[in-house]
């Protein structure tokens, strides 16, 4: 089976060609952010993004021949975890959906291109927007405002199944906490194969992390969007794009930040050690909804890769249970073998409604 896999991210475009299980092509597609300042939205650049996997194909002479394409899933509305067939609901609901990430370009640029090849099929598996929460999970304290989550499910789950079966057991029969540490963080209680709790790491709860604010103390923010200093639109990136380390220290780049906090950098120590404590407690507080019965923590994602980070949060929360790490991230693995999975009849695609 030849499957196409697309994943459209903040800045990168990455893109892979599998036979089976086999990757043949696998590229990382950056942008620069002059490159895409001149799409007014991101439902704008659509066009420019398929046409550079099309053009990577064309490169690496891939014939244009897939059983399925898989594109990453977009924010339109929570849905049950799984493998799901690109319905025309599903496009029109990504393209007006609140909630709007580069991700939602994948189940479309998966459409259009699977149109264009007699047979093909084409899929999304495990959106951020996967939704599993437990009824007390989604109260907040104010019932016009309720808990939402948005949150790395695809990889999430991808690095519960593999550490599942390092093990010799199914995903389905443990207890785990995982977290994803990347531009945004993202921490989900999972219960025996499902995520009964997980924070909207996208625009509002949970740890900063390089990109994102997290939490913030309501009060201060409802009279800084009425202080009249600020757009909502510069507002908004305040909490997602301009936030957490960016806004503290002017760069993402952790590996940057150690490099400072090496050089005798105390403000730079403060701000990323402050990071790594409000991780910690977020962790801590899922042990809570799984009443302390916790087989293992996972621990993932780029910033995962940096010692640094990594000794320090187990510093804090190896006393919890077995922490293992994972770094980086396993999503184009992940999304081709959801698709084979559907080919190969193991399991069925869910119908979007």
């Amino acid at each position: 089976m030849r499957i196409l896999v697309i994943n459209p991210g903040s800045t990168s475009t990455k893109m892979a060609v599998y036979e089976d299980t086999t990757p043949l092509v696998l590229r990382s597609i950056p942008h620069s952010t002059e490159e895409l300042s001149r799409f007014n939205s991101v439902t704008d650049q659509f066009g420019f993004r398929k046409q550079l996997v099309l053009d990577e194909l064309e490169r690496t002479h891939t014939e244009f021949r897939f059983d399925a394409v898989i594109g990453r899933g977009g924010l339109a509305k929570p849905v049950a975890g799984g493998v799901y067939a690109i319905n025309q609901r599903m496009l029109d609901d990504v393209r007006t959906a609140v909630h709007k990430h580069a991700c939602d370009l994948g189940c479309i640029i998966a459409y259009e291109i699977a149109r264009e090849i007699p047979g093909c099929r084409c899929f999304i598996a495990d959106p951020g927007v996967v939704d599993e929460l437990l009824p007390p999970a989604r109260i907040s304290g104010s019932p016009i405002m309720p808990r939402i989550c948005i949150w790395h499910a695809l990889n999430q789950r991808a690095i519960a199944r593999r550490f599942a079966m390092q093990i010799g057991k199914r995903y389905e029969d443990l207890n785990l906490i995982i977290c994803h540490l990347g531009g945004g963080i993202s921490i989900a209680a999972h219960d025996h194969g499902r995520a009964i709790d997980a924070n909207n790491a996208l625009d509002g709860e949970g740890p900063f992390s390089p990109e994102r604010a997290g939490s913030l103390p309501a009060a201060d923010l409802i009279r800084l969007c009425f202080s009249g200093k600020y757009t909502e639109e510069q507002l908004l990136k305040k909490v997602a794009g301009e936030a957490g380390l960016i806004a503290h220290l002017g760069t993402n780049d952790v590996k940057e930040i150690q490099e400072r906090i090496a050089k005798g950098d105390k403000h730079a120590e403060l701000i990323l050690d402050a990071m790594i404590y409000h991780t910690a407690k977020h962790i801590a507080a899922q042990s809570a909804v799984l009443c302390g019965h916790i087989d293992a923590i996972l621990l993932t994602g780029g910033m995962a890769r940096s010692e640094y980070i990594i000794s320090r949060l187990r510093r804090r929360i190896g006393f919890l249970a077995p922490t293992y790490c994972y770094p980086g991230e396993d999503e184009m693995q992940a999304l081709a073998m959801n698709a084979l999975s559907v080919l190969q009849g193991q399991v069925e695609a869910k119908e979007y409604v």
